[in-house]
């Protein structure tokens, strides 16, 4: 018995992946905000170290978080309180949208830095 493709089976497979391109974008979109979203929590996190280290210095949270910070992101930092002798730094990093439609909240991640004693005493 032979098997011999007819011709009207002769595009059939490629027909079957274009229907299925969709669905592979739509994951790899996802996989991609996914990361997106990920970055972007690691940045805050980054961003909030770096401003409480500033702040525990005494100088300006705001600028060192946005320093270290990539380029791509906007960040908003500030300082957050702390305890007795530090100083505690949140660090708001938007997300970028990537898939339309999903809108995520931003990333904020808190650090907390004791204060230098030398900017501690040179301050009025």
């Amino acid at each position: 018995m032979s098997y011999r493709r007819t011709r009207r089976d002769a595009g059939q497979v490629a027909i079957e992946y274009l229907g299925f391109v969709p669905v592979l974008l739509i994951v790899a979109m996802a996989g991609i905000q996914i990361g997106a979203v990920a970055y972007a929590a690691e940045q805050a996190g980054t961003a909030a170290r770096a401003g409480a280290r500033a702040a525990s210095l005494g100088q300006d949270a705001q600028q060192a978080c946005a320093q270290a910070v990539s380029g791509a992101l906007s960040v908003a930092c500030g300082p957050d309180g702390g305890g007795a002798g530090s100083v505690t730094v949140t660090a708001t990093v938007s997300v970028p949208q990537i898939v339309p439609g999903w809108h995520f909240d931003p990333a904020r991640k808190s650090a907390t830095m004791p204060l230098d004693h030398q900017a501690r005493s040179s301050t009025p």
